[in-house]
């Protein structure tokens, strides 16, 4: 991986830097800028280097040029970070040669998500050398993060995708012992690849959140309402055949008889989940016993909540996980995602060791799959 060091002498230079601004906006403002924020070490090194930069992000999924999808409040919450003025370009054909540009979402340009040889070129175009600092885009095959390096002389990863990779890779090639791996949400199929890579390198894999209820049933337990993907079963009892006593399940749960925050929440000693109900949180037995993994471990990775925490009475247990992350000693690395907006709700986010910008990426490269906007810095 080319990184900051392999571009040379850059004084004078335009670089075009792929940064992830896609961040949440109320009310036409910023509202979380720790993606803004992740950002800014690369971006103050090329300055200081003599660079003028022009930024390129994605900003939702716009179908069009539809303007609550302008970048416009980036622009403006980064000059204010900066302490300069960040120009908005338009479109690629009204690029000014301001210190600091910005340019428009690149998704209002069609051919971006399709990497398009002519965007791909013009984008090279108007640039010396090209700086990826995305991670949460790397695994894409964009016109932004992968075309594009085939028209400039130049390229190379910026500090946030560098410390991406080298802190994720690390997890897999010499973590701190024991390693434990916390991997909660939805859907055991979105996430089998990084359950059979841990069950390779892990000490300890502690399974939370409505994927807990694809294992169940592969074990014969009912599991009434609960959210339960039928496609999960069959992986989720392959890995529990693999485990080889690893792989921890929830010994107890929360229920309710609705997904709401007006359902009242039932403690349930028995992993069968009567008809009626649904398992909407880990119980308190599972986040005792999980915190004591977590507390006792040399290095944890937590990707996925522990059960329905935007729901006020069923947000204890991944609050209580959140907590023993946040107060261990060992080195944590949260993959982005949920787990990061459980930890900014429970204003635990900046005692974590590393939190990766990218929930899809950070799986991806810790399933040993290739990310096309690193191979192509290689």
């Amino acid at each position: 991986m080319r990184t900051l060091e392999d571009l040379g002498d850059v004084s004078g230079l335009r670089g075009l830097v792929r940064v992830d601004f896609n961040v949440p906006l109320a009310d036409g403002e910023v509202s979380d800028d720790a993606r803004i924020q992740a950002a800014l070490p690369t971006i103050n090194e090329l300055r200081d280097a003599g660079t003028r930069l022009l930024l390129v992000s994605h900003l939702g999924r716009p179908k069009a040029r539809e303007a609550q999808f302008s970048l416009r409040p980036v622009a403006d919450y980064l000059a204010g970070l900066l302490g300069t003025e960040v120009a908005l370009a338009p479109d690629l054909d009204a690029v000014p040669d301001g210190d600091v540009v910005m340019l428009e979402n690149i998704r209002y340009e069609p051919g971006e998500t399709k990497n398009d040889p002519e965007l791909s070129a013009r984008l090279g175009a108007l640039a010396d050398f090209y700086v990826n600092d995305a991670f949460g885009a790397a695994h894409r095959a964009h016109a932004s993060t992968v075309g594009v390096v085939e028209h400039v002389e130049r390229s190379a990863a910026g500090r946030l995708l560098q410390r991406e990779v080298q802190t994720l890779s690390g997890i897999l090639a010499d973590p701190g012992r024991p390693l434990v791996a916390i991997v909660g949400g939805a859907k055991v199929t979105d996430k089998i690849g990084v359950i059979d890579a841990f069950l390779k390198v892990a000490d300890t894999i502690l399974i939370g959140g409505a994927m807990s209820y694809p294992f169940f049933a592969s074990q014969g337990h009912e599991v009434g309402g609960s959210l339960c993907e039928a496609e999960g079963v069959e992986p989720a009892a392959r890995a529990l055949a693999a485990a080889g006593g690893k792989l921890r399940l929830p010994v107890d749960h929360v229920l309710g008889a609705a997904f709401s925050a007006d359902t009242e929440p039932i403690d349930c000693d028995e992993i069968d989940v009567p008809e009626g109900l649904m398992g909407l949180d880990i119980g308190p037995k599972t986040a005792e016993l999980y915190a004591a993994e977590i507390a006792s471990a040399g290095t944890v990775f937590w990707n996925g909540p522990m059960g329905a925490f935007e729901l006020a009475p069923f947000a204890a247990g991944t609050r209580a996980i959140a907590e023993a992350v946040a107060a261990t000693d060992a080195v944590t690395v949260v993959g982005g995602g949920d787990s990061a907006a459980a930890l900014a709700q429970f204003g635990l986010d900046d005692q974590i060791t590393h939190m990766s910008t990218g929930g899809g990426a950070s799986l991806q490269l810790l399933e040993g799959k290739t990310l096309p906007g690193l191979e192509v810095l290689s």
